[in-house]
C-alpha cells in the first residue's frame, strides 16, 4: 500500500452536508423494512469519503435520500439532512430536487450499460445533463460536451460524440457515465461502485480519473463500495456501514491500522491479500440481522465469535477514538475486556511497505 493520505486538502472547518438520525423505511409486501437506524454523519467539502459494507447494508439508500431517488415504496421516517442552506428531508416535488439533483449533487452508477440510453448518441446524452440546468445554444452545449470527453481520458471526442454506447467498452462507458455526472460540475459527486463490473487495470485507471476531476474541480467524492481494499489510496476518510448503521468512522489510516469495531476487523481481515499461502481466506460467518425485525443490542452480534453478554442487550453508542475517529462497540467501554483483533490483521502494516493493498 502506498501512503494513504491524498494530495488534495478537505476543508474540515465546517461540513457542507450533515445529516442527523436518519430513519428511512420500506414498505414491501405489507411489511415494514428499517434500512436506515437513525444514521448521523457529516461531509466536508473537497474530501473522499468512502462507505463501505456488505451488500444490503443501506450504502446506496443513504446516499440516494441525498438525491431524492429512493424507490416509490421507501421514504424518510425521521431525522434532517442539512445541505446548502436547506433540509433535504423536507423536498416533496420534483421542482424541488430539481435545483440539487444532477446540478449539486451528481451520481456515477454501477452499471454504465444501464444508466444509459442504446437509442441515443453518447454526445446527446451528455449534453442533455448539461442543457437540463443551463439556458445555453446548442453549439455551447456541444463544446462542453466535446471537453468533458476530454476530461474523462476519452479521445477523438468529436467522433465518439457521434458513437453509441454499444460501440464503447464497459471501461469507456464508465467514462461515459462519469462525464453526463460531471456535466453540471456538482459540488458533491457521488460514485457508486464505480469499478465493479471492471478489470483490475481498469479499476485503477478509473480511480485515477476521478482523482485527477476532484483535484480539477474541488470535488467531494463519496465512494460506495463493499471492497476496502479499492478505496484504500483514494479515500481520505472511511465509513463502515453494518445492517442500516455506520458503525466505525475515522481517517483512511485510522480505519486501516487501528480498526475497533468487530466488524471492521471481518471485513479487513476477509481481504484476499491478508491470506496466507496453504490456508483458507476468512470469511464472515452466519447472515445479517432480518431488517423487518427490531435489531436489539449490537446488530453485529450473532455474527461476532467474540460478541459481550450485553451486545445482545443494549446498542452500544458511540466511543470516541479520537477527535477523527469512533465507533460503535462495546468493546470501547473502559468497563469491557481487553480483547485483541485477530492475527490477520498485522499483515496490514506489512502490506503497506510492499504497496500490495490496492
Amino acid at each position: 500500500m502506498e501512503e494513504i493520505l491524498t494530495n488534495h486538502a478537505p476543508d474540515y472547518s465546517k461540513p457542507i452536508l450533515s445529516v442527523d438520525n436518519l430513519v428511512v423505511k420500506f414498505n414491501l409486501r405489507g411489511q415494514v423494512l428499517t434500512a436506515l437506524r437513525g444514521i448521523s454523519m457529516e461531509l466536508y467539502k473537497g474530501e473522499s469519503l468512502a462507505i463501505v459494507g456488505e451488500s444490503g447494508s443501506g450504502k446506496s439508500v443513504f446516499c440516494k435520500t441525498f438525491m431524492g431517488l429512493l424507490d416509490n415504496n421507501g421514504w424518510i421516517d425521521d431525522g434532517s439532512i442539512q445541505y446548502g442552506g436547506y433540509d433535504l428531508t423536507s423536498f416533496k416535488k420534483e421542482k424541488e430536487w430539481i435545483k440539487i439533483r444532477g446540478k449539486r449533487i451528481a451520481m456515477v452508477f454501477q452499471d454504465p450499460m444501464t444508466s444509459l440510453n442504446p437509442l441515443k448518441t453518447i454526445g446527446k446524452q451528455i449534453q442533455e445533463a448539461f442543457t437540463l440546468h443551463n439556458k445555453v445554444s446548442k453549439e455551447e452545449a456541444k463544446k462542453r460536451t466535446l471537453e468533458l470527453l476530454t476530461d474523462v481520458g476519452i479521445e477523438d471526442a468529436e467522433r465518439r460524440y457521434k458513437q453509441y454506447p454499444h460501440e464503447f467498452s464497459g471501461g469507456m462507458r464508465q467514462r461515459v457515465v462519469i462525464a453526463i455526472a460531471m456535466a453540471c460540475v456538482p459540488e458533491i459527486l457521488i460514485c457508486d461502485e464505480p469499478t465493479t463490473a471492471l478489470d483490475v487495470t481498469i479499476q485503477a485507471q478509473i480511480l485515477e480519473l476521478l482523482k485527477r476531476l476532484q483535484e480539477k474541480y474541488g470535488l467531494t467524492v463519496i465512494y460506495i463500495t463493499h471492497d476496502l481494499g479499492v478505496v484504500a489510496n483514494v479515500a481520505d476518510r472511511i465509513a463502515v456501514m453494518y445492517a442500516g448503521d455506520i458503525v466505525e468512522i475515522g481517517t483512511c489510516d485510522e480505519v486501516f491500522y487501528d480498526p475497533k469495531h468487530p466488524y471492521t476487523w471481518a471485513l479487513l481481515s476477509s481481504l484476499p491479500q491478508l491470506g496466507v499461502k496453504g490456508e483458507d481466506l476468512y470469511s464472515i460467518e452466519g447472515t445479517p440481522p432480518n431488517l423487518f425485525q427490531h435489531i436489539k443490542g449490537d446488530a453485529f452480534s450473532a455474527r461476532n465469535p467474540q460478541a459481550l453478554k450485553v451486545d445482545f442487550v443494549a446498542r452500544p453508542p458511540y466511543f470516541e477514538v479520537t477527535p477523527t475517529h469512533k465507533a460503535r462497540t462495546w468493546l470501547l467501554d473502559p468497563r469491557a475486556p481487553k480483547i485483541a483483533p485477530p492475527p490477520q490483521l498485522k499483515n496490514i502494516t506489512k502490506l503497506s511497505r510492499g504497496g500490495d493493498l490496492d
